[in-house]
């Protein structure tokens, strides 16, 4: 496996590592190197100084730094790490199976409606940006998110994007929709 690039992201303190095989079918957002059971790149990726979470999707992986993190350090190490594995493709997560997301009724058809929208037209933006959305429930009029990757850690992420994504679902889903983070 090869690191093509290195992108810095909107987050400071996160960097995408695009490399030239697919790492993750659907994507996977690890806060720590607990829930890295059974992936030796998020574990040697973990015991690098300074990474606090990780975010792979597709031909990247996001790796977010403390503030303190040697970023020279962290960039070369993680280079290494990743051209060195061998890992098999991870199975990750997809929205249409955010297997956390609940809704009954009529409010589970909504739900879908809600995650093929964001497929279409939220999800690719983030993932440009090293970063992805969760959908982890719908109760009433009231949809919660968690921001993965590059987006969970940044400020942006809650001043822009969630106004964004909440305007979008109400002019195209349900006009009293209101959008919170976890």
């Amino acid at each position: 496996m090869k690191v093509q690039s290195i992108q810095s992201t909107p987050n400071p303190n996160a960097f995408k590592f695009v490399v030239d095989e697919v790492l993750c079918q659907g994507s996977q957002h690890l806060a720590n190197v607990d829930q890295a059971e059974g992936n030796d790149l998020a574990k040697a990726l973990f015991a690098i100084t300074g990474v606090e979470t990780l975010f792979f999707c597709d031909r990247f992986v996001t790796i977010s730094m403390t503030a303190a993190a040697d970023w020279r350090a962290v960039h070369e190490e993680a280079t290494k790490v990743i051209e060195a594995s061998s890992s098999p493709v991870i199975e990750g997560s997809n929205s249409e199976g955010d297997e956390k997301a609940t809704a009954s009724g009529d409010d589970a058809e909504m739900l879908v409606q809600i995650n093929d929208l964001l497929d279409d037209r939220v999800r690719p933006a983030l993932a440009g940006d090293g970063g992805g959305l969760e959908v982890l429930g719908l109760v009433g009029k009231t949809l919660q998110i968690r921001y993965q990757g590059a987006c969970g850690s940044c400020p942006s992420s809650i001043a822009g994007t969630l106004m964004a994504i909440q305007n979008l679902l109400q002019h195209e889903v349900d006009s009293e929709l209101s959008v919170v983070p976890a």
